[in-house]
């Protein structure tokens, strides 16, 4: 009587364990359900043989479901379609494949695009890295003017073998091609509208050659720094000082007096 009892309480167990199991699987399955999308991706409709340059009518929009969890990347979307056309096939790709960038033949650029149609002649792009602090807290913007001021240690000119440290600007109005690696095109009418800060770690600035050693030297023996410029200012201010710690305590009351008459001329 006591195996009997002992395995009907063991069949129990098992069923009861088999409906909690089924109840978790039907859970997670409609979990996963819920963390779907639908994304349109392209389709080859016809058999494309290897070495063939795809036109529109090989390919078409598919509406498939993705989990969210999942990155589909080589897949091609469908928005981005007409970066495939032209391109040749890299082998034969079969009629109903979801085509993947790896079915295309490697294309090379002419080298007029991206940045490098941004630069004017005559001048270079160098990329100088910057923090919160020296990119005005991650505001400064491509196509933004800038003053480039740098923060050294040195001897002290006097002689004197204890090091000094100065301030001065270097180089005003330079205009900033690319922060990171956004270069300011605009993804959407609505793209123009965002004005916050931007995440980015290097700023890329629109030099002559002669500006660009200069450049590299400052940015290796000391601190640069962005003061972003008015969007209408152009003019260059004459006479720049360079300000190291004797400098600042002979001229903050000189200063704050010539502050507070621009500030009662409304300026």
């Amino acid at each position: 009587m006591k195996q009997k009892l002992l395995l009907l309480g063991a069949v129990l167990f098992g069923v009861l364990a088999f409906m909690f199991t089924f109840s978790q699987i039907n859970k997670e399955k409609a979990r996963l359900q819920g963390e779907t999308y639908k994304i349109y991706l392209t389709q080859v409709v016809k058999d494309i043989p290897e070495g063939e340059k795809i036109t529109e009518d090989m390919i078409q929009k598919k509406l498939v479901q993705r989990f969210r969890n999942t990155r589909y990347e080589r897949e091609i979307p469908y928005d981005r379609h007409s970066l495939v056309i032209g391109r040749e096939a890299q082998s034969v790709i079969p009629a109903g494949t979801l085509l993947q960038w790896s079915d295309l033949k490697v294309s090379l650029t002419s080298g007029k695009t991206g940045l490098t149609s941004l630069i004017r002649p005559g001048y270079r792009a160098i990329s100088i890295s910057v923090d919160a602090t020296s990119s005005v807290t991650g505001l400064v913007q491509p196509n933004n003017y800038v003053d480039l001021i740098g923060t050294f240690r040195f001897p002290d000119a006097r002689g004197d073998s204890s090091l000094d440290t100065i301030t001065l600007t270097i180089l005003q109005r330079v205009r900033v091609i690319a922060t990171g690696t956004d270069m300011g095109y605009l993804a959407s009418s609505s793209a123009g509208q965002n004005y916050g800060a931007r995440n980015y770690s290097t700023v890329t600035l629109e030099l002559t050659p002669k500006e660009v050693e200069m450049i590299i030297f400052a940015s290796q023996k000391g601190r640069l720094t962005m003061s972003l410029r008015n969007y209408e200012e152009s003019a260059i201010t004459q006479k720049l000082q360079s300000v190291n710690w004797d400098f600042l305590q002979k001229n903050i009351m000189s200063y704050n007096a010539e502050r507070e008459k621009m500030m009662r001329a409304g300026r």
